[in-house]
């Protein structure tokens, strides 16, 4: 493989904010402490769980030297590089420094609505101007589109040595097997990333390399289970729990979960709002019942 280090599970990171609205670097110091002890393979910096829509260049490029800095190697790193203007997503790319960066994580264009050729020609346009790997990230839900097997297929064929894998987010298990059955066939050298928590078992079983996790912010050791264990049962355990960290939106569940952990403050960029107090009352008396059960 191009890249053996992005397998198995990797944490989406939140970023953690004051009441203030700035960027929490003690919480974030905290919140990575968790997940260097808590077995996790790598992380995903600035995603959509980063909330890194809200933030500002400036922002961000702090964000990244301050992970980098603190983690200093000790886990593979994955950037948050995407958008839906192909020229711009390509110049960024040669102004952000990607020093230590193993890959960067390429979301489907949002909003556009490109069709499969649109997709294509992006995504081969910021494969080239990429100095790291890509994993490209379909997730229809949030941008509208849903990126094929047959073309993440023609895309990996277009530019074989920069396409490490796909976070898969599309919820179609179907459509994943297919897209794991054709790579399979081709003997292409690109990693099948699950990018939802609810169905992480099933993908692994089908040939899939591992997941990109929310819920492993707040439960890094539990989620390795599931993906290195290949543990249904845990799995299963957590079922209702992933279904009300989305039930508001992300990362509206997890920071819930998280400051009742004591790790973050519940601060949020609007759009974006704290979880209701109904959902943070359910998120706690799951997490309390799952303790119970795994204890």
């Amino acid at each position: 493989m191009k890249n053996e280090r992005i397998k198995g599970l990797g944490t989406a990171l939140i970023t953690p904010f004051d009441a203030n609205g700035n960027v929490d670097y003690k919480a974030l110091a905290r919140l990575l402490d968790t997940q260097l002890t808590g077995k996790v393979d790598y992380i995903v910096v600035l995603g959509t769980t980063g909330e890194a829509a809200t933030m500002t260049e400036e922002e961000k490029r702090e964000v990244r030297t301050f992970i980098r800095q603190y983690v200093a190697g000790r886990l593979p790193l994955v950037l948050g590089v995407g958008g839906n203007n192909t020229a711009a997503v390509c110049e960024s790319l040669k102004a952000i420094d990607l020093t230590g960066f193993e890959a960067i994580l390429s979301v489907c264009p949002y909003y556009n609505k490109p069709n499969q050729e649109g997709l294509f020609q992006h995504f081969c346009a910021v494969a080239k101007a990429s100095p790291v790997l890509v994993i490209l990230y379909n997730v229809p839900g949030r941008t509208g589109v849903n990126l094929l097997p047959e073309t993440v297929m023609r895309i990996y064929e277009a530019v074989p040595d920069k396409i490490v894998g796909i976070k898969e987010a599309s919820g179609n298990v179907e459509q994943i097997k297919r897209l794991i059955d054709e790579r399979q066939k081709a003997n292409a050298d690109f990693l099948v990333i699950s990018g939802d928590d609810g169905i992480a078992c099933q993908i692994m079983e089908a040939g899939g390399a591992g997941l990109i996790s929310v819920a492993s912010n707040a439960f890094p050791e539990d989620f390795w289970d599931i993906v290195h264990k290949k543990d249904q049962a845990k799995q299963a355990k957590y079922e209702q729990m992933v279904r009300l960290l989305f039930k508001e939106g992300n990362p509206v569940g997890i920071k819930a979960v998280l400051a009742q952990k004591g790790i973050i403050q519940n601060y949020l960029r609007l759009p974006l709002v704290p979880a209701s107090k109904e959902l943070s009352r359910q998120l706690s008396a799951v997490s309390i019942q799952i303790q119970k059960e795994l204890a």
